[in-house]
């Protein structure tokens, strides 16, 4: 040890020589610890993505080192799920809110579930593969490493004896043990450069384990999407039903004066209005919105023409007076008295039919 200290001392001083590697070795150097640095960095950043919570990542590192198996978590969807449903129950779960609740909560217990199963599958897949490249084989190449850097050390060391060496007698055993410190440089600079070329194969892995993140990733976004779409449909099919329950309640219990809307504020509402043109309402003609029956048959467009618009999603029709839809397709849309604001008529051809305002983009 103390030629060691004494060797690299004399080096870092610029006093001794030091043996050089060659370029495709310092190449394979520098390319192994490189992937070192940014395998660390992917795995830290992943488990942050994966579990933002740093406690939790405490605790399970913890568990992991301890070679216990991680308990099982509630994920912040279930437990919102969890709450809303036990809201439910309280306010009444036959009442709008309380079923409103329900179905929302559901899909979080959905949502909660798809995000247990991406964590688990990318845990697997993607996170303990690099994790094991880290605690293993890079392990075991630092050390090689280190030997490599003794046996350099010890070989430089032989050299400098031999240049100092006066008798004959001791620059024979100077020779006699730098060729020995020579053929154990050479095999350890062996067995180390096949190590860090085993980097190139640790890049195969760790690309089909990205491939398998990534198709978890996809599988997960489209999971949350699909629940998503399903719930935007179950409420805008409801929401009518239950705001006019809810409106009609109100208007019984209310008195005439309170019923009636202040001139400030129906003239604000009819200045809002002419952004969809609105059927009138004709004399003698029943209000089909109204009644609750609508035939797309019987309604015609605004004199003073409609509106373009862009359908953003796929929509499937309830029933006979809605409209099915299909993304990115264009339709002509407008508005009838006393129809649900969340609601317009859609042209499509001959096709006509009732269509959800948030599957919309208004055109000028």
């Amino acid at each position: 040890m103390t030629v060691f200290l004494l060797q690299f001392t004399e080096e870092k001083l610029g006093q001794a020589e030091k043996t050089e590697l060659d370029a495709h070795f310092e190449n394979l150097l520098a390319r192994a610890d490189c992937t070192k640095n940014w395998t660390e960095k992917i795995l830290r950043q992943t488990e942050v993505l994966l579990q933002p919570n740093p406690s939790a990542r405490v605790e399970e590192f913890l568990y992991e080192k301890l070679d216990r198996k991680v308990p099982s978590r509630v994920t912040n969807g279930e437990l919102l799920a969890q709450y809303m449903t036990e809201a439910a129950n309280d306010f009444g779960p036959g009442t709008p809110y309380g079923k409103t609740l329900i179905k929302v909560g559901e899909t979080q217990r959905r949502l909660g579930a798809a995000e247990r199963e991406f964590i688990r599958s990318a845990s697997i897949n993607f996170l303990t593969p690099l994790r094991n490249f880290l605690e293993g084989d890079w392990r075991t190449i630092s050390k090689e490493r280190r030997i490599l850097q003794n046996r350099r050390l010890d070989l430089d060391a032989c050299k400098a004896r031999l240049k100092k060496a006066k008798a004959a007698e001791a620059k024979a055993a100077a020779e006699h043990e730098l060729r020995l410190t020579q053929t154990e440089f050479d095999r350890q600079a062996e067995v180390t450069r096949l190590l860090l070329e085993g980097i190139s194969s640790t890049h195969v892995n760790h690309l089909r384990c990205l491939h398998e993140f990534v198709e978890s990733q996809t599988n997960y976004y489209a999971q949350c999407y699909q629940f998503m779409l399903d719930l935007q449909k179950q409420l805008g099919s409801s929401k009518g039903e239950i705001f006019s329950g809810t409106f009609v309640g109100n208007t019984e219990s209310a008195s005439p004066a309170a019923a009636a809307s202040p001139p400030a504020v129906a003239a604000a509402t009819l200045q809002a209005v002419p952004t969809i043109p609105v059927v009138p309402t004709i004399v003698g003609v029943p209000n089909t919105v109204a009644e609750g029956v609508l035939n797309p048959n019987e309604v015609k467009p605004p004199a003073s023409g409609t509106r373009r618009a862009r359908v953003l999603y796929d929509y499937e029709a309830a029933d006979s007076t809605e409209l099915a839809l299909l993304a990115d397709e264009m339709i002509t849309v407008y508005s009838l008295p006393g129809m649900d604001p969340d609601w317009l008529i859609g042209e499509r051809g001959n096709q006509k039919g009732k269509v959800p305002v948030t599957y919309l983009e208004l055109l000028s």
